[in-house]
């Protein structure tokens, strides 16, 4: 997988406009009720990340979850990382339904 161009990331975090571009990673943080909502979120990012063996840095404060993506192998921002978030993202949409 390629690195993509600034170019490219800026056009892809429309697709995701809660994620920032963050020292050449992207980035989200989360808000929950409480610790145990936080800890139920990573436990289904941990499924998809294990699936797309693409895993994410996870912080975990109290309420809050922040994810940070990177691809390591290619050095920078791929589609992977997009592809990840986008799935990530869509966990929100599937659980308030």
């Amino acid at each position: 997988m390629e690195k993509l161009t600034d170019g490219q990331i800026e056009t892809a975090l429309n697709s995701v406009p809660e994620w920032s571009e963050v020292g050449g990673e992207i980035q989200r943080t989360y808000q929950f009720a409480d610790f145990n909502e936080s800890m139920g979120f990573v436990n289904k990012i941990a499924k998809i990340a294990e699936d797309l063996q693409h895993h994410p840095d996870v912080l975990i404060r109290y309420n809050k979850v922040t994810l940070t993506l990177t691809t390591h192998d290619a050095g920078g921002i791929t589609e992977k990382d997009f592809d990840l978030a986008r799935k990530i993202d869509a966990l929100l949409v599937t659980s308030k339904n």
